[in-house]
């Protein structure tokens, strides 16, 4: 039998109370990680001037799920991407994996180049200093060579490999589904 008093069950209680109160200071770091910097739709507002045209879908065909494979150095199983239009320039908003979670970046690519790259949604413990222009704005005029390597090197940040990985490979990403929309014209 639990006994209350100096010498019984308030400790038990105690236990109870501060397992419970721990349980409920967690619940907001469940989620803390995840880190919007800029809503997507917002961004496309800001890309756009505030009159964003409607989305268009570009097929991903077998051929292309093997490049974009080789880009992403995984397997890529998507039919379908949806991108942006507008005076001679793409927009992609784009996920990969950083160590365990998607990043969400925003990509701009005009004349066949790189012109923005903006992390919208970091969702990793670690790392999220790619997301700041000393990072990004070493991206800015790059293109893709033959091989769909980029034409400039991309310093990375130390305890942040992969996240740089992740950024690399979506701005290689973006470069390529580009020149397919394009060329397809």
């Amino acid at each position: 039998m639990w006994m209350r008093g100096k010498h019984g069950g308030g400790s038990v209680a105690r236990i109870g109370r501060t397992i419970l109160l721990s349980a409920f200071l967690l619940i907001p770091f469940a989620d803390a990680r995840a880190q919007t910097f800029q809503e997507p739709d917002a961004f496309l507002a800001e890309t756009f001037a505030q009159t964003v045209p409607e989305p268009q879908l570009v097929d991903i065909t077998p051929e292309m799920q093997r490049d974009i494979g080789r880009i992403l150095r995984r397997t890529y199983r998507a039919q379908r991407l949806r991108y942006w239009r507008d005076a001679g320039r793409t927009v992609w908003i784009l996920e990969e994996i950083g160590r365990y979670r998607p990043i969400t970046v925003g990509l701009v690519v005009s004349g066949g180049a790189i012109d923005t790259i903006r992390v919208l949604i970091y969702r990793e413990s670690h790392g999220w200093e790619v997301r700041h222009d000393f990072f990004t704005n070493q991206f800015k005029g790059l293109t893709l060579d033959e091989q769909s390597n980029l034409t400039g090197r991309i310093d990375g940040i130390s305890g942040a490999t992969l996240s740089v990985n992740a950024l690399r490979n979506l701005a290689r990403l973006a470069l390529y589904l580009d020149r397919a929309v394009t060329t397809s014209r």
